[in-house]
């Protein structure tokens, strides 16, 4: 079996240790895994014929692609090639966007911050739509960006003299514990561990932005939460996060598309890309 993982080249060289790490499992598990810069990737339609070309040449295509950028479209298109992407097109397009991602999960019994949407197209509401404090994100941001706790009119008035760059999500906050959350890694169907990140020093608990990780279990409502979740996506590998309410109970927040693993690897022994080469393995096409 032949796969790409694709990277663009700023993240290949940040994700060097992730990458051999992931051609290393593959390797021990009979697979071929090549790094494909996005730079030196070409897709579209020539011809009348949709096209993938590697440094400007014809290529031998593989058999399933691990797409480790934020670029439905280019997932959509190698599966129009009968390549096993991971993950889905569709997938990827709704996780990368926040707002998408609530619509879709709406009507699924899973608990939410009251959340409104504002397109760039518009301007931000004269009121402030929920009591203070409230979050606004962008609706494409990862890793904590893009990210403003809202505390009090002034910040509201202040913000709302800027003119928007990107769709926003405004997110009630009243009721959530500042700086925690979970975050639950899930490989298909199954539920591989979670990872409790704690910052004492910002409302984000990211571990970039200087949080610490430790192991959660998690039981057996939130397990059962986690799957319903689950159900609504085709996954190859994600990373689901929660916020914590007032009372302890998990609150759904985002899920990464393109996630990465390095808490669950600080606080566990779990060998997250052995287990993701194995369910690439069993569900590829030969």
């Amino acid at each position: 079996m032949k796969g790409w993982l694709i990277y663009n080249k700023t993240d290949a060289e940040q994700n060097e240790l992730y990458i051999d790490w992931f051609i290393k499992e593959a390797r021990e598990q009979n697979m071929s895994l090549q790094l494909i810069l996005r730079e030196d990737l070409t897709a579209g339609v020539m011809r009348h014929e949709n096209t993938v070309m590697l440094h400007g040449k014809p290529v031998d295509l593989p058999n399933f692609a691990v797409v480790r950028t934020i670029e439905p479209l280019l997932n959509l298109q190698l599966e129009s090639f009968g390549i096993d992407v991971y993950n889905p097109s569709k997938t990827a397009f709704i996780c990368n966007d926040k707002a998408r991602t609530h619509f879709h999960l709406t009507n699924s019994g899973i608990p939410m911050a009251d959340t409104i949407v504002v397109s760039s197209r518009t301007k931000l509401p004269e009121s402030a739509p929920f009591n203070f404090p409230f979050v606004i994100k962008t609706t494409s941001g990862r890793g904590g960006k893009q990210v403003k706790l809202i505390t009090n009119t002034q910040t509201w008035q202040e913000l709302k003299r800027q003119q928007l760059s990107d769709n926003i999500i405004i997110q009630s906050a009243a009721h959530i514990q500042p700086g925690k959350d979970v975050r639950v890694f899930v490989i298909g169907n199954d539920i591989i561990g979670a990872v409790m990140r704690n910052n004492e020093h910002d409302f984000r608990a990211n571990y970039k932005l200087g949080g610490t990780a430790s192991w959660y279990e998690l039981d057996a409502y939130e397990t059962a939460l986690v799957r319903r979740i689950i159900d609504q996506f085709e996954i190859g590998m994600a990373g689901i996060d929660f916020l914590i309410d007032k009372d302890g109970q998990l609150v759904f927040n985002e899920i990464e598309d393109v996630v990465g693993s390095r808490t669950l690897s600080a606080v566990s022994d779990i060998n997250i890309l052995q287990k993701y080469v194995a369910h690439i393995k069993n569900g590829s096409s030969l």
